[in-house]
């Protein structure tokens, strides 16, 4: 038992410190924009929760902003002080729980195994203040899938939540289903629940996302480029079908004239507030360029990548390794 449990609390460990697909639902909806915007939103953020300290929507703003700037530890402190104000607001508790995820990528594993609890807790309290809060809904899936039963995991649990989704929008019920099927490996039940996600909802930009990260992750990349290129066909104006092009050309190493085509033209579009930073797309070009041999010109993309967020650590370090 003990040798058990020891398996597992490493498991678990492991599944915090990388990022898992399912973790970005858990990041603010801005957590892209770009680094004047982000600086921008936490000035007036801060200024307004120090001219209005008993006001708890303030401190949620605030909280959000600082994760938008990646502070983890301020923003932990601004959702808490929200939470003091508001016992009853969901999204200070959900604010709290985002930023606990951030928090736990950057401490050491007793760290993490106390923050871990608190996170749980933070969705935990979203859920029963709101419960048509589907995103707090989906982090506790992930965390009960991946935590030991000794720190509150659970299979039954991920399923009870998925059953509580699928009451509210029975497409995320059907992705929540697929997304447990696939830690089961249970591939088959997987894409057919993605499957009928995806009848359930044809048109909506966050189920096809959903389904084509899914088809990703089981490395289906024919079916991932299926979905996308009908994407681009039937919607040509939407930049996240592009962005995603070349993304699962750079993951995949397949269609690299295609992936590089789509972010050049994600580049040049006009974006929708939720669409992805320019130095994202610069990145997963030079990523493209340079599975293709063309390090002179993936060095040009992290270089302005760079040039747009100096800050930019996966762009540094995809250039210092050229």
């Amino acid at each position: 038992m003990r040798a058990s449990m020891t398996g597992s609390c490493a498991l678990f460990m492991y599944l915090l410190v990388a990022p898992p697909l399912a973790r970005a639902q858990t990041a603010p909806a801005h957590a892209h924009a770009a680094p004047s915007a982000a600086t921008a939103t936490l000035a007036s953020a801060e200024a307004f929760s120090k001219a209005h300290p008993r006001n708890a929507d303030g401190w949620v703003a605030l909280a959000r902003a600082r994760l938008m700037a990646g502070k983890a530890e301020p923003a932990i402190a601004a959702a808490q002080k929200a939470t003091q104000l508001a016992p009853g607001n969901a999204q200070a508790f959900f604010m709290l729980g985002n930023a606990y995820g951030m928090r736990i990528g950057q401490v050491g594993m007793l760290s993490k195994m106390s923050i871990a609890p608190k996170l749980r807790d933070a969705f935990e309290r979203t859920v029963q203040l709101d419960p048509g809060q589907l995103e707090a809904r989906g982090d506790l899936i992930s965390y009960y899938l991946q935590a030991p039963s000794m720190l509150g995991g659970g299979i039954e649990k991920a399923r009870a939540q998925a059953v509580e989704i699928g009451k509210r929008d029975a497409a995320q019920g059907l992705l929540a289903r697929a997304g447990i099927a696939r830690f089961e490996h249970k591939a088959d039940l997987a894409l057919s629940l993605y499957r009928n996600a995806l009848a359930a909802k044809p048109h909506d930009r966050d189920t096809r996302l959903a389904v084509i990260m899914g088809y990703e992750q089981m490395e289906r990349w024919a079916d991932a480029f299926g979905l996308l290129h009908a994407w681009t066909v039937e919607d040509p104006s939407t930049g996240a079908a592009w962005y995603q092009t070349g993304r699962a050309s750079a993951l995949s190493g397949l269609h690299a004239d295609e992936g590089i085509a789509a972010l050049q033209r994600y580049l040049a579009m006009p974006h929708a507030a939720d669409d992805v930073d320019n130095k994202h797309a610069l990145y997963r070009m030079g990523q493209i360029q340079a599975r293709a041999g063309r390090k002179a010109d993936a060095r040009a993309s992290w270089q302005q990548a760079l040039k747009l967020d100096p800050d930019f650590t996966e762009a540094r370090e995809a250039l210092a390794a050229s």
